[in-house]
């Protein structure tokens, strides 16, 4: 019988992680079944146990950035269930428009006082800026207004916002820069508060799938739900995009991006947080929008999503006593969801992901594009 004890202590050797040491950013276990089960089953093993309380760290985000920084998560080879979900996602669509409303269902309508207790005060659930920031607030303020200027926004124009959330940014860019538009999103929740937060201006909110968008915008806009769109859509996906987009239009495509290419998810992310996502590559977005847009501007602030997502889990764990009133939310749940924080805010620590802002125009911006940072 394998000593997986054994095993586990020798793959961590020269890692800096010690078990039951006390210190800061190690590991406590509580189970002497979890060697095994992250041995067999990795990454989904090692987030499920901690749901289970098999194990616990003063400082997952550090813990989990170790694992990660020295390659761990390799050597414990894959388990025949991800192997499976790897051949799945080659054979169907997993993001196909019948698909589409599930990650809505699963994630985004999880519950508004959820979202509200976690964001910062304008809801927005994408990468802040913190280049000239101190806050939440301020950073995600930041991030709204750089948009509306890398989109050359004036007053009249008409946006629209592919995967608008609770409306953020286009109540932002309607009330500061004098736009109207149209946001989707596949949320009922995210809709029911998005219509709520922009009555009075010129916004309109629907519950719509982007293939279904067939109409002409001055400028198009993308933050953070091009993860859902699936490998096998990146095309479709842009060819929306440029059908909607009048000539001498701009869209900003806001999106996590990976190192390199693949064709699922991390498996506890996939189980439990975003089903039916995947992070794109640099070389699949570019292949998606060969021939269709020209690329005027690609600006990486992967580093700042580290911050976002510890100043999320923050708020999180400060309004933890009064979301634990609801019944759906127990501690199972409170784990979960600050292993996804802490694990994600990790890996972006690792800069083994990205945060991509890519400019596109249909033909070319007359005398070139002016970058803004």
């Amino acid at each position: 019988m394998a000593d997986y004890e054994k095993i586990l202590k020798k793959l961590l050797e020269g890692t800096g992680i010690e078990i039951n040491s006390g210190h800061h950013s190690d590991i406590q276990v509580h189970n002497p079944k979890l060697y095994k089960r992250i041995l067999t089953q990795g990454s989904l093993g090692l987030g499920e146990s901690y749901m289970d309380g098999w194990w616990t760290s003063n400082n997952i985000d550090q813990f989990i950035y170790k694992i990660l920084i020295n390659n761990i998560n390799e050597k414990v080879k894959n388990n025949l269930k991800t192997l499976f979900q790897i051949l799945i996602s080659k054979i169907f669509n997993l993001q196909s428009k019948s698909r589409a409303f599930q990650v809505g269902e699963a994630h985004y309508d999880l519950g508004n006082d959820l979202y509200k207790s976690m964001l910062d005060k304008r809801m927005v659930y994408t990468c802040a800026y913190w280049k000239n920031s101190k806050t939440l607030d301020k950073a995600q303020e930041d991030k709204l207004n750089l948009v509306c200027k890398k989109l050359q926004l004036k007053k009249g124009m008409r946006v629209l916002d592919i995967g608008c959330g609770w409306g953020s940014f286009l109540k932002f860019a309607s009330e500061k820069y004098g736009v109207n538009g149209v946001g989707i999103t596949v949320s009922k929740e995210q809709v029911a508060l998005a219509r709520e937060n922009v009555k009075g201006l010129p916004i309109e909110i629907r519950l719509q799938d982007y293939r279904d968008v067939d109409e002409k915008f001055d400028a198009i806009v993308s933050l953070g739900m091009f993860e859902h769109v699936g490998y096998k859509n990146y095309r479709e996906y842009m060819n929306v995009a440029r059908r909607c987009l009048k000539d001498d239009g701009l869209f900003l495509l806001h999106t996590i991006g990976r190192n390199e290419s693949v064709t699922t998810t991390e498996p506890f992310i996939e189980k439990y947080i975003f089903p039916n996502s995947m992070l794109p590559s640099a070389s699949q977005i570019a292949k998606a929008y060969e021939g269709l847009f020209i690329m005027e501007d690609w600006h990486n602030f992967g580093v700042d999503y580290d911050k976002t997502l510890m100043a999320w889990n923050s708020n999180f764990q400060k309004n933890w006593n009064v979301l634990s009133k609801n019944p759906k939310y127990d501690e199972r749940f409170k784990r979960m969801w600050e292993y996804y924080l802490l694990s994600c805010a990790a890996l972006f620590r690792t800069r083994k992901d990205q945060l991509w802002q890519i400019v596109l125009s249909p033909k070319g911006v007359k005398g070139g594009y002016k970058s803004i940072r």
